[in-house]
C-alpha cells in the first residue's frame, strides 16, 4: 500500500523560518495586522519587527485579524489535486478564528484534513509542526501523528511579561485603575498561555523578579521532565531578550536557546517590549 501524501498547513503565528518552510513545503496562510484600519498580510506586507516599530512610534489602533476563509478555500482547492490529505496546525482557537476557518474551508472543498488546535502559538506551535514532520518521516500515518501532537499540547509552556499595561488596557484586558496602580508600584503581571487562553499567573514588583520567576518555572519543569530548547520571545526588545537569554544560559548551560520575535496576535495585547520564555517538556 502506497504511503499517503500529506500536506502541512499552518499560519504565520508559527514563526517558522523561510528556509524551513521552503525545505518542508509547508503552506502558510498569513494573518492580517491592522493599523488604523489598514490591513497588512503578516510577514508579506509587514514584518513583526515593523509592526512593533509602528506600535512604538505611532498613535492609533493596532489590531490583528484572522485570514479570510477564501484564503483557505483557494489553498485546499489546489492541495486536493496533489495530496491525499493535510495536517493543519493553527494558533489557539480562543485567540484567533484561524483554526475554525481552516476546518470550514476544508469541508467546503471536500479536502481530507486532520486539524489541530495547538491551544498556543509562537515557539510551541513551531515545535509541534517540526515534531509532526519528524513523526511522518518515521513512518506514522496522519491520525497517529495528530494523536501524538494533541497529547503534547499540555506540555507546552509560553510565559509573557508585558513591559507595561498600556496595550492590555486598550484591549480591555485590564482596567484603568489597575493600570495606574501597576505603574505606581512597578508591578509586572506574568501571563501564561494555558488551555488556549491568556491567564495572569502571578504579579511581581520588578523586572528582575519577573525574570527570576520565569527561570524558576523552567527549574521546576526540569526537576521531572526533559527540556532540550528554550525560546526567548520578545516584542522588538533585543537588548532585554539577550539579558534574559544570558540568565537562562548561565543557569542551564546544557539547554539550547534561541531568540525570536513575539507573534503579533499576542503582542497587539501585551505591547512593545514584552519579554517571555517558552519551551516544551518532552
Amino acid at each position: 500500500m502506497n504511503k499517503a501524501k500529506i500536506a502541512w498547513i499552518t499560519d504565520t503565528t508559527a514563526s517558522l523560518s523561510k528556509e524551513f518552510i521552503e525545505k518542508h513545503h509547508i503552506h502558510v496562510i498569513p494573518l492580517h495586522v491592522v493599523i488604523n484600519d489598514e490591513f497588512y498580510k503578516e510577514t508579506i506586507d509587514i514584518t513583526e519587527q515593523e509592526f512593533y516599530e509602528r506600535m512604538k512610534n505611532e498613535e492609533g489602533k493596532f489590531q490583528t485579524s484572522q485570514p479570510s476563509i477564501n484564503d483557505f478555500v483557494e489553498l485546499y482547492n489546489k492541495l486536493k489535486e496533489n495530496y491525499d490529505c493535510g495536517i493543519a496546525i493553527h494558533a489557539s482557537s480562543l485567540l484567533t478564528g484561524t483554526y475554525q476557518s481552516s476546518v470550514m474551508a476544508a469541508g467546503m472543498e471536500d479536502f481530507k484534513l486532520f486539524a489541530i488546535d495547538s491551544q498556543t502559538g509562537s515557539y510551541p506551535l513551531s515545535y509541534l509542526i517540526k515534531k509532526g514532520i519528524d513523526l511522518v518521516d518515521q513512518g506514522l500515518d496522519a491520525q497517529e501523528v495528530v494523536n501524538q501532537l494533541n497529547a503534547l499540547r499540555d506540555h507546552t509552556r509560553l510565559y509573557l511579561v508585558p513591559s507595561n499595561l498600556d496595550q492590555l488596557h486598550k484591549s480591555g484586558r485590564v482596567s484603568g485603575g489597575q493600570k495606574i496602580l501597576a505603574s505606581l508600584f512597578n508591578i509586572k503581571p506574568i501571563l501564561s498561555i494555558e488551555d488556549g487562553a491568556a491567564k495572569i499567573k502571578d504579579k511581581v514588583r520588578t523586572e528582575k523578579k519577573a525574570f527570576a520567576w520565569l527561570v524558576n518555572q523552567l527549574t521546576e519543569d526540569l526537576a521531572a521532565k526533559t527540556v532540550r530548547k528554550v525560546a526567548v520571545v520578545h516584542a522588538n526588545h533585543l537588548e532585554k531578550a539577550a539579558q534574559l537569554e544570558k540568565m537562562v544560559n548561565e543557569s542551564f548551560p546544557h539547554i539550547e536557546t534561541e531568540k525570536m520575535m513575539l507573534i503579533t496576535v499576542a503582542g497587539v495585547h501585551t505591547g512593545v517590549g514584552t519579554l517571555g520564555l517558552s519551551w516544551v517538556c518532552e
